[in-house]
């Protein structure tokens, strides 16, 4: 099975890609932790696109592109989180897959902007335990110090989600047939029975 999971910014990509790729023994790539992994390890695909996510705006369509094929190929079953975003990237995917296996199909965890604005704003790290939802300060877990993504700032937040669905508008349109849409604005066990279902019939 390879399948593209899209949403944007706070649909729970992240989580619901993580199970599905447990649960139907698929490869799980993410390009957004992909990009955090490179900008904290101040490589040079890091320093290049460091600006660009901080300001919550998409990185270049070559580069994303660059990174994913990098990763893929071959007959291999995978999930990708939050890619492609944009119809130039949904064609180079096509394009590049059809030498291999094409993709199966697209799945879009449809989230409201209040949602994600009350996801993202309530979620911090912790250097010990990870991602948590506390109101800032101190991890309710080890008491260490809190962080929040640069990205998850209430003015970043809107900013990303606009350009998010101006980008992806054609998108949806693109994969047509190949498009099932999950209604993300519900609680993660309820979006994650839609998901399963969804997927089961490309298994």
């Amino acid at each position: 099975m390879r399948i593209s999971l899209l949403g944007p910014p706070g649909a729970g990509k992240g989580t619901q890609a993580a199970r599905a790729a447990a649960r139907f023994g698929l490869a799980h790539l993410s390009t957004g932790a992909i990009f955090r992994e490179e900008i904290a390890k101040g490589t040079v695909l890091g320093r290049e696109i460091e600006e660009t996510v901080k300001a919550g705006l998409l990185v270049a369509d070559g580069t994303v592109d660059r990174v994913v094929f990098s990763r893929i190929g071959g007959e291999g079953g995978f999930i990708l989180d939050g890619y492609p975003r944009t119809l130039a990237q949904a064609r180079s995917l096509d394009s590049f897959l059809d030498r291999s296996l094409p993709l199966d199909g697209a799945v879009f965890l449809d989230v409201s902007e209040e949602e994600v604005l009350k996801r993202l704003c309530g979620r911090y790290d912790c250097p010990s335990c990870g991602p948590v939802r506390a109101p800032g300060g101190a991890c309710p877990v080890c008491g260490n110090a809190l962080d929040r993504r640069p990205d998850d700032e209430p003015t970043v937040i809107r900013r990303r989600f606009q350009e998010y669905h101006r980008a992806t508008g054609p998108l949806l349109s693109y994969f047509g047939d190949r498009l099932c849409t999950v209604d993300g604005n519900m609680g993660v066990e309820e979006v994650w029975s839609k998901l399963e279902e969804a997927l089961k019939t490309w298994a």
